[in-house]
């Protein structure tokens, strides 16, 4: 059976903001689950500091990276979870996620306002993705 990954937001659900209500998978495939990503580079350097725009394109680089990794890419995204220090910069973040993420087909997602292990972190955000079989 081949992968299929539907990601919806049914009509009787309020309209989300860029991601997508429901994740639907079936078939079969990798099931690839991502630790939180901070903007640090490969060396340990905080990429951005104070920048929440540079920060958010060092994480998504960073998830890029592991889908890879992975044998798969960012259109392999199904779920994330957001972790903002101020929520009140979301759109900045949204604005920049879409740069990264299928935007036709959104991943699933949740953003909440946390304090982060450094403080010149400002995002960091995990992720969960089904790679299909035949990616490997």
């Amino acid at each position: 059976m081949n992968l299929h990954i539907k990601l919806y937001s049914p009509e009787k659900m309020p309209a989300p903001h860029g991601y997508s209500q429901l994740a639907e998978i079936t078939g079969s495939g990798r099931m690839i689950y991502l630790s939180g990503q901070v903007a640090e580079d490969l060396n340990g350097n905080v990429v951005g500091r104070d920048d929440l725009s540079a920060q958010t394109h060092q994480v998504f680089s960073n998830i890029g990276a592991a889908m890879e990794a992975a044998g798969g890419s960012l259109d392999n995204l199904v779920k994330l979870t957001v972790y903002l220090k101020d929520i009140s910069q979301i759109r900045k973040f949204r604005e920049i996620r879409d740069r990264y993420v299928n935007t036709d087909n959104p991943p699933v997602s949740t953003t909440v306002q946390v304090v982060l292990d450094a403080p010149e972190w400002l995002i960091e955000v995990e992720a969960m993705a089904i790679i299909p079989n035949d990616n490997q």
